[in-house]
């Protein structure tokens, strides 16, 4: 008997017990513990399904490292602390591990069905620097996301991929019979739209784009396949729906604003057959977005009052302000100072009245910075430079920093405010800030406002920093 086959007989070795946990929840019932977690989590914007059976997983040692998270509300509970003094193994030293596992597996079925890429998710760069949607601490989950997508028009599913997403489908899919549609395949595509959401905060819509056609095509042949419940008809319409609007942002942030046009139309139908406000609400939402982006200002202002009257049953403060501030967008771009004002208005009267829990999971990005991220757009078409300026400033230093995008996009917003508004020394540091991080934020919006930022500068070379920003600007590799 070979030596490999000696390693590969031996069980593997059980999990080690998380110690330093089980001595931070102290007294308190898994139960207990798992709620202070839900609600540390809120504190932070966080949306974690915490339970006692998830803290019950961690003090066993069956979760090594946590997702990323877990991880923030973590050390938001115990501040002070790193993963390594709550019990967690190094990311390094768990990642990868479960791919390894598999290739060492010996061949069966289950090797044809659709596979969930690990920690490290295969994933060309930028991606591979950061794995901000990590899947090991729950192994049923990796189970669900298997089976995602297997069912539905044959080749049209056996087509789709998206790797980054952690979800693939194979080449054997269109040889199986098409069946109804379970939880678990509505529930890997409700996952795949988070994660799709969750890679864009962190590096723009661009890398991203061109690999989100494959999953929305499968969304919507599972709705063709149709459902074993009206309950999860409902969520899969819904799911479809969100998707569609996540890939509609990518292509609206990326510059391709027919397509987001034609992927926003898609899931407000989507919303209206199934009577879901709450997608309906969205969908106007980020049609009023585009239309603001794309020079059609009365269609912003008239797609944010319709988002508004949709929404205004639902109960969510913070989703009337999002949409207060989308109206604010339009006026601003007819140049009517008073609506502007009074959407504005509403929009904060309404964030201060805080979160609860009629807000849409979707909006989990709405915090202080992006209500002064978007106030300082609304400045910025004003042309009040010197007030826009100081809503992106804000805005920039409230961003979380694991999100990139964000705080790139704000910086650029202030760059070019300050450029616009007579201090060019200030906004050429600005703009080597948003240089700085391109290198893991692909934006075509962000581009645009750096190379409009620049022509602005281009006179005032001279001027402390901006011929280094011009110089820096110019050697930058141009999006294809």
């Amino acid at each position: 008997m070979t030596s490999s086959e000696l390693s590969s007989s031996q069980p593997p070795r059980p999990p080690r017990p998380n110690l330093a946990f089980r001595q931070l929840r102290g007294k308190r019932s898994p139960a207990e513990f798992a709620a202070a977690v839900r609600r540390a989590a809120r504190e932070i914007g966080e949306r974690v399904s915490c339970d006692a059976r998830y803290v019950g997983r961690v003090e066993a040692g069956e979760i090594r490292c946590p997702n990323y998270a877990y991880e923030r509300v973590f050390l938001h509970m115990f501040p002070g602390r790193t993963l390594t003094d709550l019990g967690f193994a190094p990311r390094a030293a768990v990642r990868g591990r479960r791919a390894r596992e598999a290739e060492d597996a010996p061949v069966s079925h289950s090797a044809r069905l659709p596979y969930l890429v690990g920690e490290t998710w295969g994933a060309p760069e930028p991606y591979k620097t950061q794995d901000p949607y990590d899947t090991h601490e729950k192994p049923e989950e990796s189970d669900v996301l298997r089976r995602a997508f297997m069912t539905g028009s044959g080749a049209t599913v056996a087509a789709a991929s998206l790797s980054p997403f952690g979800l693939a489908i194979d080449a054997t899919a269109a040889e199986r019979p098409v069946r109804r549609v379970g939880t678990s395949e509505v529930t890997a595509l409700e996952e795949a739209v988070r994660r799709i959401r969750l890679l864009d905060d962190r590096h723009g819509a661009d890398g991203l784009y061109r690999r989100a056609a494959a999953p929305l095509r499968a969304a919507y042949a599972l709705l063709d396949a149709g459902t074993t419940r009206h309950a999860a008809e409902e969520r899969l319409h819904s799911g479809a729906g969100e998707l569609a609007i996540s890939v509609g942002w990518l292509a609206h942030d990326s510059g391709r604003f027919d397509d987001a046009r034609s992927h926003y139309a898609e899931a407000l139908a989507t919303a209206r057959m199934a009577g879901d406000p709450g997608l309906e609400a969205h969908a106007f939402c980020n049609t009023s977005f585009l239309a603001r982006d794309a020079g059609r200002p009365r269609e912003a202002v008239r797609a944010a009052q319709a988002a508004q009257r949709v929404a205004r049953p639902l109960g969510s403060a913070r989703l009337m302000s999002l949409l207060a501030l989308r109206e604010a967008g339009g006026w601003a771009g007819l140049a009517d100072r008073t609506g502007c004002a009074q959407a504005l208005a509403r929009a904060q009267a309404l964030y201060a009245r805080g979160r609860s829990d009629a807000d849409p999971e979707w909006m989990s990005f709405y915090g202080e910075a992006e209500l002064e991220g978007l106030e300082a757009q609304v400045w910025s078409t004003l042309g009040d430079w010197r007030r826009a300026a100081r809503h992106a400033g804000r805005a920039a230093d409230l961003q979380d920093p694991h999100f990139s995008r964000n705080i790139a996009l704000y910086t650029a917003e202030l760059a070019d405010d300050l450029a616009r508004g007579g201090r060019p020394d200030e906004a050429a540091a600005a703009g080597l800030r948003v240089l700085a991080l391109l290198t893991e934020v692909q934006s075509s919006r962000i581009q645009t406002m750096l190379a409009g930022t620049a022509r602005v500068l281009l006179p005032h070379r001279r001027a402390t920093g901006v011929s280094t920003f011009l110089d820096q600007h110019a050697s930058l590799p141009r999006a294809v």
